[in-house]
């Protein structure tokens, strides 16, 4: 299970990594308008956040080594970010905007962890 749950994410997170850099302006826009986000467009993502990390969960809670970690931290981080999107909507609103440096920081680490789980992928890592 965790090459499968790696070789669908890893890909995902390089094109998100790759989406923030090539379509830095859009993600900044799409950003710094999140507070004017229709409520239920965000209660909706956070919903997509929580299932799709509590189906990685259900599937795979593996701690065994860093490809097994790797993926098991991604249903984590899925499920923490759904559930504060639909728990507290309004304090995750008021978090640090992820623009400039820290958009480019966001990138380089989808990146990492992306090339990561691709390295799993295709290794068995």
């Amino acid at each position: 299970m965790t090459g499968t749950i790696a070789w669908i994410a890893g890909p995902y997170l390089i094109a998100t990594a790759l989406g923030f850099l090539i379509s830095r302006g859009f993600y900044e826009r799409m950003v710094l308008g999140n507070a004017d986000a229709d409520p239920v467009l965000l209660n909706l993502s956070g919903a997509v956040h929580f299932i799709i990390g509590a189906i990685v969960l259900a599937n795979h809670w593996d701690w065994s080594g860093l490809g097994a970690g790797a993926v098991t931290l991604l249903g984590v981080a899925a499920v923490a970010k759904g559930a504060s999107l639909i728990i507290v909507p309004e304090l995750t609103l008021k978090t640090p905007k992820t623009v400039g440096a820290t958009l480019t920081a966001s990138s380089a680490g989808f990146f990492i962890w992306g090339a990561l789980l691709l390295w799993v992928a295709l290794t068995g890592g």
